[in-house]
């Protein structure tokens, strides 16, 4: 029996009718694989902040997460995204329970520091306790991460959803890393085609062929690190890449 890590992103949960089909997916796969969910909630965040006239500020492009701005992230990803899974995977007769990296210390952070200034409470993990998620995959139970962390000095932060996902896949350890997207992997170009595994050297020619563009770039720097931080085997690719195993692999140099 594999260990997954998988990771959702906000951008794919608005699509509608993707949780739904997430879900079904996730039910197949839970048969034979031990799974742990991670996800982010970034436009549901948007949302609510333009919603109660949250002026967001950004430093070199950098959310910068304030007071306001945190109690807003807590209750999107904590509450409203993270129950709304669990909700759909118990209702699917999947065992599931919702979790942030807060909870038994799962992941406990420092305040990212940059140069340029204050990204105010944005976080970069420091240690991971993975001890929790041993027990509920041992009971045959999703984790359902919102990756809202504590830091070591007792206050919470918002942390890049991306990075919680691989920290968590080493700490298990896990058999793969997977970013599912609306996408089957990294396209060639060609007729749709999926390059089926990638080393660093070729994605960073990739990207400067502009082969990989636009939002691609940050999924394929994510698996890359990932892969550079000891996680065996990461993948990008959509809901039925997920069942199929397809998907663009990544490999440390």
């Amino acid at each position: 029996m594999k260990r997954l890590v998988l990771k959702v992103g906000g951008s794919e949960l608005d699509r509608p009718g993707f949780v739904d089909e997430l879900v079904e997916a996730l039910k197949v796969l839970a048969r034979d694989n031990e799974i742990v969910l991670v996800h982010g909630g970034g436009k549901a965040i948007a949302r609510l902040q333009e919603q109660l006239h949250l002026e967001p500020r950004f430093v070199e492009g950098l959310r910068v997460t304030d007071d306001a701005s945190l109690d807003v992230a807590e209750m999107v990803l904590s509450g409203l995204v993270n129950k709304r899974l669990v909700a759909k995977l118990v209702s699917a007769g999947t065992s599931a329970l919702g979790l942030s990296g807060v909870d038994a210390g799962l992941l406990r952070v420092v305040q990212l520091e940059h140069p340029t200034g204050s990204l105010g409470w944005v976080g970069e993990i420091a240690t991971t306790d993975p001890t929790l998620l041993h027990t509920l995959l041992a009971a045959r139970t999703i984790p359902v991460i919102s990756p809202i962390s504590l830091g070591l000095d007792g206050h919470t932060y918002n942390v890049n959803a991306d990075h919680a996902a691989t920290a968590l896949c080493c700490a298990l350890p896990a058999d793969e890393l997977t970013f599912v997207t609306n996408v089957p992997g990294v396209l060639s170009g060609r007729q749709g085609e999926c390059f089926p595994a990638l080393s660093p050297q070729q994605t960073e020619t990739l990207i400067a062929e502009g082969t990989i563009n636009g939002g691609m770039i940050p999924k394929v720097r994510s698996a890359l690190s990932a892969t550079a931080q000891g996680v065996k085997r990461v993948r990008i690719t959509n809901l039925a890449g997920l069942a199929t195993g397809d998907g663009t692999c990544f490999r440390a140099a």
